[in-house]
């Protein structure tokens, strides 16, 4: 059983950044993949970023690239997204997942997810 548990979540102005983690308690397999993903009010959840956990190669969503960063810290079996210069269009609920696909980047391919934990950003 896989569960996923996000923190790091809150308010923040323009241009500020933030740190989530996701804290992880068993896995998908032996390689997996982890991901971020967000959602607000009446839209879909969307792909954020995503990690092997072996090896770390990664996949970010167009409009996050160079503004985001994924990591994760395999001793601590947690994975982390540092966001900088956010914007109040990235205000979100922000979604921890894992898949035992390594390629995963879709919602659909991830089958595990965590609760979220709120992003807003003011202007």
């Amino acid at each position: 059983q896989v569960q996923l548990v996000e923190s790091g979540g809150g308010l923040v102005q323009a241009g500020g950044a933030l740190r989530l983690s996701c804290s992880a308690s068993g896995r998908p397999g032996t390689n997996y993949r982890m991901g971020w993903f967000r959602q607000t009010p009446g839209k879909e959840r969307e792909f954020v970023a995503a990690i092997t956990w072996l090896g770390g190669s990664t996949a970010y969503a167009h409009s996050m690239k160079g503004r985001f960063f994924i990591s994760r810290d395999t001793a601590k079996n947690t994975m982390y997204l540092e966001m900088s210069t956010l914007k109040p269009e990235d205000t979100a609920v922000y979604y921890c997942a894992a898949s035992s696909i390594v390629s995963a980047t879709t919602r659909s391919e991830f089958g595990y997810w965590g609760q979220g934990t709120q992003v807003t950003v003011s202007s």
